[in-house]
């Protein structure tokens, strides 16, 4: 109540899709605020490019909400949680990502919410995604494979022209062999993050800073 604005006070509103709202508040009343459109700012807060994680969640749930808090900072704009052969959790609630990711897009000066996707298998989502043409198609994996060698993802992303952006990271236990060649078959192209191993939400996080550095 200390902190209450008043009729008459200018307030920000945003709309989740990338708009925000200079606003004059008409009414204060508790039971429903309203306000009057002053001027308006699209992609306010927005980047140069379309990020789309599809991660699988972590044993740790709260390290799945850092990891979706953090990317929210950067720049990401759709978390897609998939399931994998090697997932210690197999099934994941999207509620409370979606408000974890609305309080972070205000905290870091965004008008746009990223979209959680309902839960998918990770075969599924390969399966979905293997006729995108012009997006870039990635997946993060710490084996080795002599006939296909992982490249640094700083490189893809730099050789790229296009900004449509799609990075698969596995579980704690990686992905199987099996959903790796499914995705290399259906054109994703394998890359590693540095010489370090990540954990399954650093190595996300590292995958969205990737992508921020090579746009801004």
């Amino acid at each position: 109540k200390v902190l209450r604005h008043r009729c008459g006070d200018e307030i920000a509103v945003i709309d989740g899709c990338g708009t925000l709202y200079h606003c004059r508040l008409t009414s204060d009343s508790p039971k429903g605020a309203e306000s009057m459109i002053l001027s308006s700012e699209e992609n306010w807060g927005g980047h140069p490019y379309t990020l789309h994680m599809a991660v699988c969640p972590t044993k740790n749930n709260d390290r799945y909400e850092w990891f979706a808090e953090k990317a929210c900072e950067v720049g990401v704009d759709v978390i897609t949680p998939i399931i994998g052969e090697h997932s210690e959790r197999r099934i994941f609630k999207t509620a409370r990502l979606e408000k974890i990711l609305t309080s972070a897009a205000k905290q870091s000066l965004k008008a746009a919410v990223p979209t959680v996707e309902e839960p998918v298998s990770v075969k599924d989502f390969i399966n979905s995604h293997k006729d995108s043409d012009g997006v870039l198609r990635l997946i993060a994996y710490c084996f080795e494979d002599e006939n296909i060698p992982r490249r640094s993802i700083k490189e893809v992303l730099e050789g790229f022209d296009g900004s449509d952006i799609i990075v698969l990271i596995g579980p704690e236990g990686d992905f199987s062999h099996s959903e790796a060649r499914l995705a290399l078959d259906a054109g994703f192209i394998p890359v590693h993050l540095g010489a370090s191993r990540l954990r399954t939400e650093t190595a996300a996080l590292t995958a969205v800073e990737a992508a921020y550095f090579r746009y801004m």
